[in-house]
C-alpha cells in the first residue's frame, strides 16, 4: 500500500469516528469504499470482509493490524440461504427506524432484497445504493383488487424511485369468477411496464383463497403474461405458504421461472421445507432468525 492509499484509509476511518462522535467531518472526502462500516461500504458489500473480501483484509492487515476479526456466528453463517430471502417489513406500522435496521440487516448478511411498501422505496434505494441488496416493492397489495391501470401507476412510480422487484397480487376475485382474459392482462399490464424499466416481477396469487384448480390457472396466466416468479401469499391472507402450495406452483410454471414462498416461514426448517418443494425465494420478517440458526 502507498502513501496515498494509506492517507485515504486513516481518512476513512477518522470519519468514521468523527461521525459517531457527532462531530464535524474533515473537509476532504474519500471515495465511499470503506471498511464494511455502514456510510462507507464497498459495492456488494456484505458486511463480512474477513469472510469475504481478501483484497480488503489485505489492506487493513497493510495498514498495521496484526489479526482481522469476526464474530463466530457471523462467518459461520451459510451465504446462500441468505442469498434467497427478501427480507421482509410490510406492515403498515413500520416506522423509518424500522425499515433502516431492516436495511443494515440486509447488508450484513447478505439476503436477496428488502420489500416494502411503495413509500419506503427511495429510502431503500438509498441505504441499499452500491450493496448487491436489490430493492423490492409491492403492488396492489394486498387485496389486489384494484384496477390495472392502478396498478401499473403504482409500479411504475415504484420503479421510477429505484425499485428492481415488484411483487404484484394478481386480481382474486376475477380469477375466481373466471375472468381469465382479464387477470392474464392486469398481470402483463404490469410486467410490460416493470420489464420496460429493467424490474423484475413476481405474482402473489394468494393461495389459501384459492383452490388448486385456480392455483394452476392462476400460475399459467402469470406464465403467459410473462412474469419472472409467481409467490404463494402476501402474509395478509388466511394463512401463508405450504410445502404443498409451492411444490404444486413448481410443478406447473416448470423450470423456467422462479417460484417464491412467503407468509408465515420463520424458521430455517419451514425454509427447507420450501425449498425442498420447489421454492426459489423466500419472503420473511424473521430472515435473521432463519440465517443465524445455520451456524447454529
Amino acid at each position: 500500500m502507498d502513501t496515498a492509499e494509506l492517507d485515504q484509509l486513516v481518512a476513512q476511518i477518522g470519519e468514521e469516528i468523527l461521525t459517531r462522535l457527532n462531530l464535524p467531518a474533515p473537509a476532504y472526502s474519500p471515495r465511499a469504499e470503506g471498511l464494511n462500516i455502514p456510510e462507507l461500504v464497498c459495492p456488494g458489500c456484505a458486511g463480512r470482509c474477513a469472510q469475504t473480501c481478501a483484497v480488503k483484509t489485505r489492506e487493513i492487515i497493510s495498514a498495521g493490524a496484526d489479526r482481522v476479526s469476526a464474530t463466530d456466528k457471523l462467518t459461520r453463517i451459510d451465504p446462500a440461504i441468505a442469498a434467497l430471502i427478501d427480507h421482509t417489513i410490510l406492515r403498515a406500522d413500520a416506522t423509518r427506524e424500522d425499515v433502516l435496521r431492516v436495511c443494515r440487516e440486509a447488508r450484513r448478511y447478505g439476503f436477496a432484497s428488502v420489500c416494502v411498501n411503495g413509500y419506503w422505496v427511495p429510502l431503500v434505494a438509498a441505504e441499499l445504493a452500491g450493496s448487491n441488496v436489490k430493492v423490492c416493492t409491492v403492488a396492489g397489495f394486498p387485496l389486489g383488487a384494484m384496477s390495472a391501470e392502478a396498478k401499473r401507476f403504482e409500479a411504475e412510480s415504484a420503479v421510477r424511485v429505484g425499485a428492481q422487484e415488484v411483487d404484484m397480487v394478481l386480481n382474486v376475485g376475477a380469477l375466481k369468477s373466471g375472468d381469465h382474459d382479464a387477470v392474464k392482462l392486469d398481470i402483463r399490464a404490469l410486467v410490460e411496464a416493470c420489464h420496460h424499466n429493467g424490474a423484475a416481477v413476481k405474482i402473489i396469487i394468494e393461495a389459501a383463497l384459492l383452490n388448486d384448480n385456480e392455483k394452476a390457472v392462476a400460475c399459467t396466466l402469470a406464465k403467459l403474461a410473462g412474469a419472472d416468479f409467481v409467490k404463494t401469499s402476501t402474509g395478509f391472507g388466511p394463512s401463508g405458504a405450504t410445502a404443498h402450495d409451492v411444490a404444486l406452483m413448481r410443478q406447473v410454471v416448470g423450470p423456467d421461472i422462479g417460484v417464491k414462498a412467503a407468509g408465515g416461514i420463520r424458521t430455517l426448517e419451514d425454509l427447507k421445507q420450501m425449498t425442498a418443494a420447489g421454492a426459489t425465494r423466500i419472503g420473511a420478517s424473521a430472515s435473521v432468525k432463519i440465517v443465524e440458526a445455520t451456524a447454529a
